[in-house]
C-alpha cells in the first residue's frame, strides 16, 4: 500500500515538472528569438545610417563639382601660368636653311667638273657626272685607237710598196688580198671613217656631259630657295571650243587649268 502510495505521489510530481519544464524552454527560445530580431535590427539600421551618410557625402561632392563647374575661370591667372610656363622652356633653335649662290655654283662647276653638285650638297649626283665622264673618256680612247690603226693600215694597202702590210692584222690568215683589193681598199676607208666619227662624237658626248653638269648645278641653285605652297594646283577639265564667227560650238576637248 505505501509502495503504490509513493508511486502514485512520484507520478504526480512528474506531471507538474514536465510542464514548468517546457515552458522554461519555449521561454528561453523566445528570448534568444528576441535577441536575434533585436540585433538584425540594429545591423539594417546601422547600415541604412551608413547608406544615408554615403548618400549625402556623394551629393555634396557633386554639388562642389557643379560649383567648381559653374564658377567663373581666370583666364588672365590661365594665361600667365602658360606664359610662365612657356618661358621656363628652352627657346628652339631653327635649323638653317642653305641656300647656294647660283653664281658661285657655275664657276665651281666650270672649273672642276661636279664641284657645282658639292657645293649645292647634291652628292648623289656625283656617281651619275662622273660616271658619264668615264663613258665618254672610255669612248673617245677606243674610237681614237681604232682610227689610228684602220688609217695606218688604210695607207699601207693603198701604197705600192710590199713591206707596208700592216692590214694584214685585220684580215683572216691565208688571206690573198691581191685577188680582190679594190673591194678591201674600200673597206679599210669606210672602217676608216667611222671610228672617226665615233671619235668626233665621244668628244662632243664628253662635252655634253661637262656643260649638263654646269646647268644642272646652276638650276640646283635657283630652285633651292623655291617655295611650292599648297595653292599651286593643276586639274584637268573638260571644256567646248567656239568660234568666234559662228554661232554653234566648234569642237570638245580638254582644259588645263594651272593655279598658283
Amino acid at each position: 500500500m505505501r509502495a503504490h502510495t509513493f508511486t502514485y505521489i512520484l507520478s504526480l510530481i512528474l506531471l507538474f515538472c514536465i510542464p514548468w519544464g517546457n515552458m522554461e524552454i519555449n521561454a528561453q527560445r523566445a528570448q534568444k528569438r528576441r535577441e536575434g530580431i533585436l540585433t538584425t535590427d540594429s545591423i539594417r539600421s546601422q547600415n541604412r545610417a551608413d547608406s544615408l551618410a554615403l548618400a549625402d557625402t556623394t551629393n555634396l561632392q557633386r554639388k562642389l563639382a557643379l560649383e567648381a563647374l559653374e564658377a567663373p575661370v581666370d583666364t588672365a591667372a590661365l594665361a600667365r601660368q602658360n606664359d610662365s610656363i612657356q618661358n621656363t622652356l628652352p627657346p628652339t633653335q631653327e635649323k638653317k636653311r642653305w641656300i647656294p649662290n647660283s653664281n658661285r655654283t657655275v664657276w665651281l662647276g666650270l672649273v672642276i667638273p661636279g664641284a657645282g653638285q658639292i657645293y649645292n650638297r647634291k652628292y648623289w649626283k656625283l656617281p651619275i657626272i662622273y660616271g658619264g665622264f668615264v663613258g665618254c673618256a672610255y669612248a673617245l680612247t677606243w674610237n681614237g685607237q681604232m682610227y689610228k690603226d684602220y688609217s695606218q693600215a688604210y695607207q699601207d694597202i693603198m701604197s705600192n710598196n710590199p713591206n707596208n702590210n700592216s692590214y694584214m692584222d685585220f684580215l683572216p690568215p691565208g688571206t690573198n688580198v691581191n685577188d680582190r683589193l679594190e673591194y678591201w681598199q674600200e673597206i679599210f676607208r669606210k672602217r676608216k671613217d667611222l671610228y672617226r666619227r665615233q671619235r668626233d662624237l665621244s668628244i662632243f658626248a664628253f662635252i655634253g656631259v661637262y656643260l649638263l653638269s654646269v646647268i644642272d648645278a646652276y638650276v640646283d641653285a635657283e630652285l633651292s630657295d623655291f617655295d611650292i605652297s599648297k595653292d599651286l594646283s593643276m586639274k584637268w577639265e573638260p571644256t567646248v571650243f567656239n568660234d568666234a564667227f559662228r554661232n554653234r560650238p566648234q569642237g570638245v576637248g580638254l582644259q588645263c587649268c594651272i593655279k598658283f
